[in-house]
């Protein structure tokens, strides 16, 4: 089998604090194959970001350190990566479009120049191939007059806008891998299916893999090939997109899937949406055994026993759940 493009192994990325440490991402193991793109769903808090920006190393270490595992990038172990090594990755081989359009670009530079920041570091181009290039991403990511609108500042865009721009930035390389964090929010819906829209056209254009994180599990279901489920700092569910909804096992993954609004017959004799109840665990302070076991309708003292591992409960299906 051809490796996966991208392998975490493992992956534990902790915070130091003055309450104690912080286990954000305890021991999460992932793949992505090239073409393909996974789908990170879970509440928030649940390390689906920090598992994001670990991967390229912008974790403020201290108070972060990655305490174990490994980060597989075409085979190569970015974990031990200095910073001008992990720089040459950054942009070029992997992009990323950060959480929040509003406030993720410099309001004192003109999208041209934060576009074409990652060009002239990477592909030592002149100031005007640069530019040209900036526009022809812009005209890509369908910014009507990109000539002109390439000396525009940020303020001038509209929230989908802005996020087509950072999108712009983050493909301008022509990079193998997108991380896309959450591109979606606070965009109104309309503008949601445009920019998921357009993320399916780069990537059938540049042929390369996405990896999607969301909360939305609609948004899951219309554009992933694969899907891992996380919650406080751990994946507890894995498999293919139309596996995950024909037959979840994992009882988080269940309640994600029952919270979904329905308008078909399903829908039928609700009087509201179900919920789960309780909130993330304060990951200071995680309940014994199963990370779910205290917001788990199924859950028996066998689940406080000791942490379920992810396993293989069917053909390419993993679940951590004693009862999957």
């Amino acid at each position: 089998m051809e490796r996966p493009l991208l392998d975490i192994i493992g992956l534990k990325t902790w915070f130091d604090t003055d309450e104690g440490v912080v286990r954000a991402v305890d021991g999460v193991s992932l793949s992505i194959n090239r073409g393909e793109t996974l789908a990170v769903v879970g509440e928030s808090g649940s390390g689906k970001t920090v598992t994001a920006r670990s991967i390229l190393k912008l974790i403020d270490t201290p108070p972060g350190r990655y305490a174990a595992g490994q980060i597989l990038w075409q085979g190569r172990d970015l974990v031990p990566l200095g910073p001008r090594d992990i720089d040459r990755v950054r942009a070029r081989e992997i992009g990323m479009v950060f959480q929040e359009p509003m406030t993720s670009l410099n309001p004192v530079y003109t999208v041209g120049a934060q576009i074409t920041e990652a060009l002239r570091a990477h592909e030592s181009l002149s100031r005007k191939a640069a530019n040209d290039a900036a526009i022809e991403m812009l005209r890509l990511v369908q910014i009507p007059t990109p000539e002109r609108r390439v000396n525009d500042y940020p303020h001038q865009f509209s929230g989908g806008m802005r996020q087509r721009v950072m999108i712009a930035m983050a493909l301008v390389c022509k990079p193998k891998l997108l991380i896309a964090d959450e591109p979606t929010t606070a965009l109104d819906v309309t503008i949601q299916a445009q920019i998921l829209e357009l993320l399916a056209d780069m990537k059938d254009r540049f042929g390369m893999a996405i990896m999607l994180i969301t909360h939305a599990m609609g948004v899951v279901a219309e554009n992933a090939q694969r899907v891992a489920v996380m919650y406080a700092g751990v994946v507890v569910e894995e498999a293919d997109v139309d596996e995950l909804f024909a037959n979840p096992r994992h009882p988080y993954t269940q309640g994600l899937i029952r919270s979904i609004p329905r308008v078909d017959t399903k829908a039928i004799g609700r009087t509201r949406l179900e919920q789960i109840p309780g909130s993330v665990p304060n990951l200071l302070e995680l309940p014994p055994g199963c990370r779910f076991s205290n917001r788990c309708r199924m859950a028996t003292a066998d689940c406080h026993a000791s942490e379920p591992a992810l396993r293989l409960v069917a053909p390419d299906h993993k679940a951590a759940c004693i009862y999957a």
